[in-house]
């Protein structure tokens, strides 16, 4: 059997398998997949008999690499026929019968169709050096999205590496002794507080490994997502990992809309057990285990509040540090209230810009309506809410009533339109 020569073959595969930490039966795919590319393209230039070639007209051909002799061969499997009528896919059965007496038509034979070393060309080599490069970028994206895919929602161990527009590339890497993959953190993922210098070391949370053939990073990772400030508790305090402690909820702001506003998140904790005080033990003695947490997330506010099942009590405890007087649920079924607090107390209640009463808004779900309790006229705010809500439901019922009567004049249309046996033209 004939063989285009490719000499350092086996030192290829070897390096190549070490520099983009590929396995050598994945590098040998690579090259045998480009290799073929490059024969179709000799053939596509040696097309004397100017035959169409199909997308997938060289299927049945393969590419048997010779690593120890540093070689290739081409081979293609070809169909028994008694009439020729493409000779790339087809061999007559006398020609077959000829070295192989038991051959029948129907049957299929490989054979070498392996070029000479020098016809192989110029333009065929340029093309499997850039189908190679294409392949083994192929096969580290695979390895990647294998490598992550589970981890997706998880916290890794991240390197500043270099910048990119507004976006840091870091690197990342998934288990102990495995080289390190690159991953994007935007801006909008970033912390204010961060310094993103070179080689700086960051706990980022892993949101997204994309798939397909697009460039740079697939990983997209985040300092900004609250499942870090979740993972950063658990990892801390022993007991959210022995589940003695749950997380209920989480509401964080890590990129205010304001640069006057730091970043803040306010964080609902509950426990089953009556001997423990789940807002007590994510704080630790001393506050040393928030502390921990506030390092990592560079001074970052941190509200730890006791979840509760009475929205009201629920409410007062989501507005801390501000102390709540009066709880009113408005409304439960459209979740609005009003929250009675002392005048003194009424911009720590707010916050800065309104912070405070959003995130706690976002922790409990509920419309939170911050009101002066000295100046609180409670007949005035019912009467006032229940106009509201009358005003509400007879918009809805209007609303209603007009599906209604479209509904029954579509089906008068369609009663007028119904088919008459007795019409005439």
């Amino acid at each position: 059997m004939s063989m285009v020569s490719l000499p350092g073959l086996k030192d290829l595969i070897e390096s190549i398998s070490r520099e983009r930490n590929l396995p050598r039966l994945a590098v040998q795919a690579a090259i045998r997949e480009a290799l073929l590319k490059g024969y179709e393209r000799y053939r596509r230039a040696q097309n004397i008999e100017r035959k169409q070639f199909d997308e997938d007209y060289f299927d049945n051909f393969e590419v048997e690499l010779d690593i120890d002799e540093e070689g290739f061969r081409v081979l293609s499997t070809k169909s028994i026929v008694e009439e020729v009528n493409n000779s790339d896919h087809q061999i007559s059965l006398d020609e077959v019968q000829q070295v192989a007496p038991e051959a029948q038509l129907g049957d299929s034979v490989v054979l070498d169709v392996t070029p000479d070393q020098g016809e192989f060309g110029r333009m065929a080599a340029m093309q499997t050096k850039q189908v190679l490069a294409q392949k083994l970028r192929d096969q580290q994206r695979q390895m990647v999205q294998e490598e992550f895919q589970d981890l997706e929602g998880t916290v890794l161990q991240a390197r500043v590496l270099r910048f990119e527009r507004q976006s840091v590339i870091l690197a990342v890497s998934s288990t102990f002794g495995q080289p390190e993959v690159e991953a994007e953190l935007p801006k909008r993922e970033q912390l204010p507080n961060d310094n993103y210098r070179a080689n700086a070391t960051f706990k980022v949370y892993l949101k997204k490994v994309s798939q397909g053939q697009q460039r740079g990073p697939q990983l997209l990772v985040s300092r900004a997502d609250a499942g870090l400030v979740v993972y950063l508790f658990a990892n801390e305090v022993p007991e959210i990992e022995d589940e003695v402690v749950r997380i209920v909820a989480v509401a964080r702001e890590a990129n205010p809309p304001s640069r006057y506003v730091g970043p803040r998140t306010k964080i609902a904790v509950d426990t089953l057990d009556r001997d423990v005080d789940p807002v007590g033990a994510c704080i630790g003695a001393r506050g040393s285990r928030i502390q921990v947490v506030v390092n990592e997330l560079r001074g970052e506010k941190i509200d730890v509040i006791r979840w509760s099942p009475d929205p009201a009590t629920y409410i007062a405890n989501a507005l801390s540090p501000a102390r709540v007087d009066e709880v009113r649920l408005m409304d439960p079924e459209t979740r609005q209230t009003h929250v009675l607090v002392a005048e003194d107390q009424l911009s720590l209640a707010i916050g800065k810009e309104g912070q405070n009463v959003r995130l706690a808004a976002r922790l409990t779900g509920w419309k939170i309506d911050i009101k002066d309790k000295a100046k609180y006229d409670q007949v005035a705010e019912d009467a006032k809410f229940v106009a509201a809500r009358a005003k509400y439901q007879l918009e809805e019922d209007d609303i209603e009533s007009d599906e209604l009567d479209y509904e029954e004049n579509q089906q008068g249309e369609l009663e007028d339109e119904s088919f008459d046996p007795n019409y005439e033209e």
